[in-house]
């Protein structure tokens, strides 16, 4: 019998799939038409994943494991920034001198997120949370996602596209 991951061990595929992509990009040449397409699917992903731990595990974090309030509000805190150096890196083309100190700065911020909430925020998690409420909120998480990429694929790319952020 296979075990489904727990709600941590979806965020750390998470991770993942983000340090994987933000890697590409830094790999690919300077001024790359690529780099903005890899920008893009690495905004979409992580506009998801934060979304999610925001929804589904800080409420949680925040009420149940000591401390929680503070490595919360560190997280939310990176988000925003995060989220910040996306929208500049969006509104750049990948040959702007600007695209690449950006991106060093958005990937600095990246690695430090993932690596404070892997080693402090998950493993604290991991002990308040029974692994019935973890695996619980896996299930959930699981399903919404499931539901939404069905959403996506019966709308379209060009529907989906045409929507205002």
């Amino acid at each position: 019998m296979s075990r489904r991951p727990d709600i941590l061990g979806e965020f750390t595929a998470d991770h993942r799939a983000v340090a994987e992509l933000l890697d590409r990009i830094e790999q690919a040449p300077t001024g790359a038409a690529e780099r903005t397409d890899l920008l893009a699917r690495l905004t979409d992903l992580l506009f998801t994943h934060c979304a999610a731990e925001e929804e589904h595990l800080f409420p949680l974090v925040q009420h149940d494991v000591p401390d929680g309030g503070a490595l919360v509000f560190g997280s939310i805190h990176e988000h925003l920034a995060i989220g910040q150096y996306l929208s500049d890196l969006q509104g750049l083309g990948p040959a702007d001198p600007a695209f690449d100190t950006l991106l060093r700065g958005l990937a600095d911020t990246l690695r430090r997120h993932l690596a404070v909430e892997e080693k402090q925020l998950f493993p604290a998690a991991r002990k308040a949370l029974p692994a019935t409420t973890r695996a619980a909120l896996g299930d959930r998480l699981r399903a919404e996602r499931a539901e939404t990429a069905e959403d996506a694929e019966a709308t379209g790319p060009a529907e989906a596209g045409s929507a205002e952020p």
